[in-house]
């Protein structure tokens, strides 16, 4: 078995496995962007996945004190990571749609959670009371997502008044998971 890897937030101080962790990397031009795939070439520089911490981390400039030169800092770096974040887990969502591997509408979902079908649940933060009330419910031991609007829902599903759905179980069910925690951690912590 594969030991997890570690990484120091360059905030806190603390060493955590890099899932919870937001990698950070230096352009050749001096310039700290976001490398959330861990993709980018260069030394990566690592912050406790929380907004809270990356506002500390621009504010503090902490990011010139880890890669230790004088270093640009984009104003909108936290605005720019969210975006990022965001925009993954609705990506997530979009592929599980094309998988096959989610239902949606207020009927289909209460059947796949009754039928033990359902991972997880997410429901559009703006339904209404009613739905939500029968939602939760009866998805008791189910985790409920309420991340994204019915608009957002919508545009990225491409479909009308998108308020509830059930990610399959399996493994899109688990990467879309990771990706809407990531984004909720971030915004919550």
């Amino acid at each position: 078995m594969k030991a997890e890897e570690t990484r120091k937030c360059i905030v806190c101080g603390e060493v955590l496995p890099k899932e919870k962790l937001l990698r950070f990397t230096l352009t050749p031009d001096n310039q700290i962007v976001p490398d959330f795939k861990k993709k980018l070439p260069g030394k990566g520089i690592w912050v406790t996945n929380s907004k809270k911490a990356l506002m500390i981390a621009v504010e503090k400039n902490l990011f010139a004190k880890a890669a230790k030169k004088n270093i640009k800092v984009d104003a909108e770096l936290v605005d720019m990571a969210e975006n990022i974040l965001h925009k993954r887990a609705l990506d997530a969502i979009s592929l599980a749609r094309k998988a096959g591997a989610l239902v949606s509408g207020f009927e289909k979902v209460c059947e796949a959670i009754k039928k033990n079908k359902a991972a997880f649940v997410l429901e559009a933060k703006d339904a209404g009371a009613d739905g939500h009330n029968k939602i939760m419910n009866l998805a008791k031991n189910l985790e409920v997502f309420h991340t994204f609007s019915v608009e957002e829902l919508d545009k990225e599903l491409d479909r009308v008044n998108t308020v509830h759905i059930a990610l399959l179980h399996g493994e899109m069910a688990k990467a879309v998971q990771m990706e809407i925690s990531r984004l909720e951690d971030f915004l919550n912590s």
